[in-house]
């Protein structure tokens, strides 16, 4: 396997010229454990979550905000399972990504999970923009997450999203150092659009 060894550009190879953000955004595990992101900066991420389109207008999105050396961080890393624990302790920020699956009566929000994943993506985007990366995760205990939050019946977690700046990465374990450094590779239209051109 041929391994990128400049982990500062890892840009898309793609077949359509896009935004810079969307090309240069991949999905780091080296995090700086020392680098912060301001409150300002993590304001700006959410307003762009903000202005996701949803169903009806219903904004069915919540996030939890976690900054490192908060107890909020420490519970959401406390309920990673396996190898994330091993490397997200050094993001500066963890977002709990949550969905309102239904209203304050009791109606289901069968969009709520699709439009939650546009605002995380809205998320993602800007905070390429703003010079950060970010790694969706779903391994986690959603359960302890959703008790130790005190979250309400139609409050799900459905991600963790990590926030920071790229970190060093010989500071992994070699499994994770592989994986970092692995080429990007994703499949080509022909195989994803399955109806017109």
């Amino acid at each position: 396997m041929t391994l990128v060894t400049d982990l500062t550009s890892r840009k898309a190879d793609t077949t359509a010229q896009l935004i810079d953000p969307l090309v240069d955004r991949w999905s780091p595990r080296a995090f700086d454990p020392n680098a912060v992101v301001d409150a300002e900066t993590l304001r700006t991420i959410l307003e762009a979550a903000r202005w996701a389109p949803s169903a009806n207008n219903s904004q069915p999105w919540r996030f939890i905000v976690a900054r490192r050396g908060t107890p909020a961080f420490t519970t959401a890393h406390d309920a990673m399972l396996g190898f994330n624990q091993a490397w997200a302790d050094s993001a500066a920020a963890l977002v709990l990504n949550i969905a309102e699956t239904a209203d304050a009566d009791g109606k289901p929000r069968p969009w709520a999970r699709y439009d939650l994943g546009q605002a995380v993506a809205h998320l993602t985007v800007q905070a390429q923009h703003e010079g950060l990366h970010t790694h969706q995760m779903g391994g986690f205990d959603a359960a302890a997450l959703h008790a130790a939050f005190d979250l309400a019946d139609n409050l799900e977690v459905v991600s963790i999203t990590t926030i920071g700046v790229l970190g060093d990465v010989d500071a992994l374990p070699e499994a994770l150092r592989e994986r970092e450094s692995a080429p990007r590779l994703r499949k080509p239209l022909s195989e994803l659009v399955l109806v017109g051109e």
